[in-house]
C-alpha cells in the first residue's frame, strides 16, 4: 500500500554541534558551497592549463550570458556587480536541482534559506548605491519625487525582499509538494512532472538574478539621471 505523501517546512535538526542545531536546510546548504568551490577550482584549473572539457563550456556560456545581462540591464560595466550576481544564480541553480535527488531536501524549499538570499540582495542594493552615488546622494533618493515619499519608498524597498524570498521559497516548496504526491500515489507521471521541476528551478533561479540586477541597476542609476539633469541645466538657462 503506498505511503501517505508528508512535507515537513521546518524539518528537525538532523544532528547538533554543542547547543546548536544543524538543520537539513544547513549542512545541504555547506554540502553545495563544497561543491561549487571544488568545481570553481577545477574549472580554473582547466583554465590555466589550456583545457576545454564539457563542464568549462557549459559553466562560462552561463557566465558571459549573465555578463551581458548585468551590462544590459545595470548600465554599467559587470566587472563590480558580476560576483554577486554570477554567485547567486548559480548557488540558486545547484540548491533547486538536489530536489531531483532522492531523499534530499533542497535548501531553497526552506523559507529561512531564500529570506537569507533575499537579505543579501537588500543589502547589496544600498552598498552598490552608496559606492555610485555617496551616502547623501543615495539616501536623498528616499526622498524622491517628495519627501512624503519617505514611508512609501521604505515599504517599499521591504516589501520586494519579501516578495523574493516568498517568491523562491513558494516556487520550489510547491514543485517538491507536487512531485512527492504524484510519487505517492503510483509515480507514474512523476518523472516528466520532475523534468519540469528542474526546468522551473532553473528559471527561478535566472528570474532572481534578473530581479537582483533591476534593483541594483535602480540603485545606481540613479546617479545617472542626476548627471543628466546636471548637464541639461547649463543650456536651459543659454
Amino acid at each position: 500500500m503506498t505511503q501517505p505523501f508528508t512535507f515537513e517546512v521546518n524539518p528537525p535538526p538532523t544532528f547538533h554541534l554543542g547547543p546548536i542545531p544543524v538543520t537539513p536546510t544547513v549542512w545541504m546548504t555547506w554540502v553545495l558551497m563544497g561543491v561549487l568551490t571544488a568545481l570553481a577550482l577545477v574549472i580554473r584549473r582547466q583554465i590555466a592549463r589550456g583545457e576545454r572539457s564539457g563542464l568549462r563550456t557549459v559553466f562560462e556560456a552561463m557566465m558571459e550570458y549573465l555578463d551581458g545581462q548585468i551590462e544590459e540591464i545595470v548600465r554599467r560595466p559587470p566587472g563590480r556587480y558580476f560576483p554577486l550576481i554570477a554567485t547567486l544564480f548559480i548557488f540558486i541553480v545547484f540548491a533547486n536541482l538536489v530536489s531531483a535527488v532522492p531523499r534530499v531536501a533542497s535548501p531553497t524549499a526552506d523559507i529561512a534559506c531564500t529570506a537569507a538570499l533575499a537579505l543579501l540582495v537588500f543589502l547589496a542594493v544600498p552598498v552598490y548605491g552608496i559606492a555610485e552615488r555617496g551616502p547623501g546622494g543615495y539616501l536623498r533618493g528616499y526622498l524622491k519625487p517628495t519627501p512624503f515619499m519617505l514611508p512609501f519608498n521604505i515599504i517599499g524597498e521591504l516589501s520586494r525582499t519579501l516578495a523574493l524570498a516568498v517568491r523562491l521559497f513558494g516556487n520550489v516548496m510547491s514543485g517538491a509538494v507536487l512531485a512527492g504526491v504524484l510519487v505517492s500515489v503510483g509515480g507514474i507521471i512523476a518523472a516528466p512532472i520532475g523534468m519540469l521541476g528542474l526546468l522551473t528551478g532553473v528559471i527561478q533561479a535566472y528570474i532572481f538574478a534578473i530581479l537582483a540586477m533591476v534593483y541594483i541597476g535602480g540603485a545606481v542609476q540613479a546617479a545617472e539621471r542626476k548627471r543628466q539633469d546636471e548637464d541639461k541645466e547649463p543650456s536651459r538657462q543659454n
